[in-house]
């Protein structure tokens, strides 16, 4: 606009004084700006892309491969094009990065008429998560550099990549036996696998609680007496306030957590017992941006590598998969583990008191936390004196930490086990407790 209105400027001030020569300059100059801004419209208006994945949901360490095909739709060549595909950049800071790029996704091109152009490049997933993949940005111009556009070519894609699961082995798997594991006062149900004594046959007792050995010692019938049921299954409950994790250790005891929640979940799942997840973390799907991609005009480069998905969510209400059993349960919390973020809304003890009117009493709590407050001690301890089964996983490292942090929960009765790193995930769920 500057050049415009200058030129129009000096071109009155010319006629005024009758320099032709100027006139004519001026004439020049105002026709090549008006040719190269109806160019540099046409170049990138011409542009259609598309983008290609070989998968959209992974596991960590896996690759995954990305084709960007760009197509010159106009009769006009296109003397250069800077072409961007866009990646979020938390998904490319720290050592190594969650999403390690090989290949180029940033290409100077130029287009021949109906030309077509593709980018190719590979990521090595290395940590869970969420990611936006794109969109396509665009920037041409003129050939004297009077004109810049920049233009939004294709819609993002969407990349889950699924924490990793560690086998556990303190899950005993052939007596179906789950982490806290608590005799019931009351019989809600009974644990086949577990005789406490035999009495004499009542009418209705099916024949396969028929103690055998014992009838045929006596000579009368006698039926099998079980323990009364065990806690069955796990619903988890993962702090994922911020304030809970120390800058300074981080992205390292966030991803800890999410490991460990994601290895009792596939442990619990493989013995056909019941699990469930809540947390207050945010779902990072819903930073998502669902409209407006396709063509959008932009009017700078700060405004195009702007355009992903909003840095921050508002949401304050729990993140919840529903304590269930079943073949699809275990991959609806990783689900929901991959796209977990960290929150500055809901507190602990805020999740607990939003959510325990959703959980079973049938199944184990399992609260992974990496702060201990007397909050967070009385919260767990309300669940207790409701009836709730109630076990602690403090993810700190150093063993005094461990202590202090144990203290108040120890205080109120509640069992508490240390995760100290990922070599002590698999022994997670032994017997070594602190009471």
């Amino acid at each position: 606009m500057r050049w415009i209105v200058g030129a129009l400027i000096l071109l009155l001030f010319a006629v005024v004084f009758r320099l032709g020569l100027l006139a004519y300059s001026m004439y020049a100059l105002l026709a090549t700006i008006a040719l190269s801004r109806f160019f540099a419209n046409r170049w990138s208006g011409d542009l259609e892309a598309r983008r290609e994945m070989n998968a959209t949901q992974v596991t960590e360490g896996a690759k995954v491969a990305v084709v960007v095909h760009i197509d010159n739709r106009g009769r006009l060549p296109v003397p250069w094009m800077l072409l961007e595909d866009l990646l979020p950049r938390r998904a490319l800071i720290h050592s190594p990065p969650p999403l390690d790029v090989a290949g180029q996704r940033l290409q100077l091109v130029s287009f021949r008429s109906e030309g077509k152009k593709t980018i190719m490049y590979q990521m090595k997933c290395n940590r869970r998560g969420y990611y936006q993949i794109g969109p396509l940005i665009a920037e041409t111009g003129d050939v004297f550099g009077l004109y810049r556009r920049y233009r939004v070519l294709s819609e993002p894609s969407f990349l889950t990549v699924l924490p990793e699961v560690v086998p556990l082995t303190g899950f005993d798997i052939a007596s179906r036996r789950p982490i806290g594991e608590v005799l019931m006062s009351y019989q809600l149900f009974e644990d086949p696998t577990r005789i406490r004594g035999v009495r004499e046959y009542q009418a209705g007792d099916p024949f396969n609680r028929i103690h055998w050995k014992a009838t045929a010692s006596t000579g009368t019938l006698h039926s099998k007496v079980y323990e009364p049921s065990t806690v069955a299954g796990v619903t988890m409950l993962l702090d994922f306030h911020k304030d809970g994790y120390d800058r300074a250790d981080e992205p390292v005891r966030s991803e800890l957590a999410v490991t460990a929640a994601a290895s009792i979940a596939g442990a619990v799942c493989e013995m056909g017992q019941q699990v469930g997840l809540f947390t207050n973390g945010r779902d990072a799907a819903d930073r998502i941006r669902t409209e407006g991609w396709t063509h959008q005009q932009l009017h700078s480069r700060q405004q195009a590598q702007a355009a992903g998905m909003r840095d921050r969510s508002e949401r304050l209400r729990p993140v919840v998969v529903p304590t269930e059993r079943g073949d699809a349960q275990l991959f609806r919390i990783l689900e929901t583990l991959a796209r977990v973020e960290k929150t500055d809304g809901l507190t602990f003890p805020q999740l607990v008191q939003e959510s325990a009117p959703r959980m079973p009493q049938s199944a184990t709590v399992v609260a992974l936390l990496s702060m201990v407050t007397p909050q967070h001690a009385i919260a767990l301890s309300n669940l207790q004196n409701r009836g709730f089964a109630v076990t602690a996983i403090v993810n700190v490292y150093e063993e005094h930490r461990f202590a202090e942090l144990a203290g108040p929960l120890v205080a109120e009765g509640i069992e508490v086990r240390q995760l100290k790193d990922r070599a002590a995930i698999p022994d997670l769920c032994n017997n070594c407790m602190v009471h």
